[in-house]
């Protein structure tokens, strides 16, 4: 399996996951609040502090992103573009955030695809403070109790990402068993999840959510994506028996690569490492 070397060294717990309680909601984001505001507000009302949401079309403007690109100093296995502000509006086609805290305050972690006012199809990593809600769209949102996605130092990859951490219970109204994970690097996406379930008596689950990067990429539509630094947003994803009986993970992804090349379709089972993370909830279903 593909892998890519990062600057510190691997440490042993390669799922970092919660054991919480959740429930899916939806909910509108109001134009003219700042993106982050507007995904706090969304699940203060439904009494959460935090979780994962999910969109499709939406209007923002202003509008400021990066995309994956090398890492110009080596310190990191892959880094960030400089930052684009497109102008007018851009259109989203979907995209997938993790709303949790950094320094105690409010942030997310947000990937997604779009087109920008001038007709130019991007994507990338969308920046909390540089985006305003241009029009209202509804978002479906998971929120959790009992655990919350905290931005801490990582020295394995030496960046600062989400992950997941024990938080007391604020007595939000849930319906079910939901993990929080993160998934460390150099490790397949489905493999990873299946054999988390596995261990955790889960025999169906739905995910939620669903932000990271993938050493490339290869989908069961028989695309490749050769660029090994991609910004990924999860679509849709389960984890169910399949034919054989066994567990097996359908992901369905969204990515776009340091090229800026576009791809979408579900990811083949044992072939798709993750890059630098992968943030999102798990659904116990069974």
């Amino acid at each position: 399996m593909r892998s890519i070397k990062q600057p510190g060294v691997p440490v042993t717990e390669r799922i970092q996951w919660v054991e919480a309680r959740g429930r899916a909601f939806s909910f509108r984001l109001e134009a003219g609040l700042p993106l982050l505001e507007a995904a706090r507000r969304g699940f203060a009302a439904e009494g959460f502090a935090g979780g994962v949401l999910n969109f499709g079309q939406g209007a923002l403007g202003p509008f400021g992103y990066v995309m994956p690109a090398l890492s110009k100093t080596g310190e990191n296995a892959a880094f960030y573009s400089d930052t684009y502000r497109p102008a007018g509006v851009t259109r989203t086609k979907l995209g997938s955030m993790t709303l949790g805290s950094r320094d105690g305050a409010p942030f997310f972690h947000c990937h997604g695809l779009w087109t920008e006012a001038d007709g130019k199809a991007s994507g990338g990593h969308m920046l909390p403070d540089e985006i305003i809600i241009a029009e209202p769209f509804e978002v479906q949102a998971f929120g959790v109790d009992g655990a919350m996605f905290i931005v801490e130092p990582d020295p394995e990859t030496n960046f600062k990402l989400f992950g997941p951490v024990a938080a007391a219970s604020i007595g939000a109204r849930t319906s079910g068993r939901a993990f929080a994970l993160r998934l460390r690097p150099n490790q397949d996406f489905a493999g990873c999840l299946e054999a988390f379930c596995r261990a955790h008596g889960i025999a169906r689950a739905k995910i939620h959510g669903g932000v990271g990067s993938t050493v490339g990429a290869r989908f069961t539509h028989g695309g490749v994506t050769e660029p090994f630094a991609t910004e990924l947003a999860i679509t849709n994803g389960t984890i169910a028996p399949g034919a054989s009986g066994a567990l097996e993970a359908a992901l369905d992804v969204a990515l776009i690569d340091y090229t800026g090349g576009i791809a979408e379709g579900r990811l083949i089972r044992g072939d798709n490492p993750v890059l630098m993370t992968m943030e999102l909830v798990l659904e116990a279903l069974e």
